[in-house]
């Protein structure tokens, strides 16, 4: 069953060919962990769309790679410090196929000059388990008293004040 309980997950990574796979790898060990085994192909093939670019376009080839589990959605942001994210430049099959398996995706700059490509995906809830009722099993203490409903309030206060003065 998803879990409510917010994830979040940080990887920076130099892309190269070799990298691309372990990486994928990384993500999908992330994803389970998760209990989000539904996400693991639509995420990581789309991290990977999106780091092959890099590693075929980009000059610097530091990467990050993040990704946020909120409950009900998964976002997954790929981020490096050259101008090749982005939509104006040659990712426009990469965006194509983001756009055709999430729920969402942009692109933004950071404050640092960063270009971040992100992307997102609707969980379902899991599968709810009907609960079993059991029987209650017997009580072997004894039951309290029942309070005395003849007696006043008045009555009991008075009873209550002598036990408190014997006290001190």
């Amino acid at each position: 069953m998803k879990t409510a309980v917010p994830c979040y997950y940080h990887l920076d990574v130099e892309v190269s060919p070799e990298r691309v796979g372990q990486v994928r790898r990384i993500l999908a060990a992330h994803l389970k962990f998760w209990d989000l085994q539904n996400l693991v192909e639509p995420v990581c093939g789309g991290a990977e769309m999106l780091l092959r670019a890099i590693d075929e376009h980009a000059s610097d080839k530091n990467t990050s790679i993040e990704m946020w589990w909120s409950g009900q959605h998964l976002i997954t942001a790929v981020g490096g410090k050259d101008h090749v994210l982005g939509p104006h430049h040659d990712l426009s099959g990469c965006l194509r196929h983001l756009a055709a398996t999430s729920d969402g995706w942009g692109c933004c700059a950071t404050d640092t000059g960063a270009r971040v490509i992100w992307f997102s995906q609707r969980a379902r809830a899991g599968e709810r388990i009907p609960l079993v009722p059991t029987a209650p099993e017997p009580i072997t203490q004894e039951g309290l008293e029942v309070p005395r409903e003849t007696m006043p309030v008045a009555r009991l206060a008075r009873a209550a004040d002598s036990v408190l003065e014997e006290a001190r």
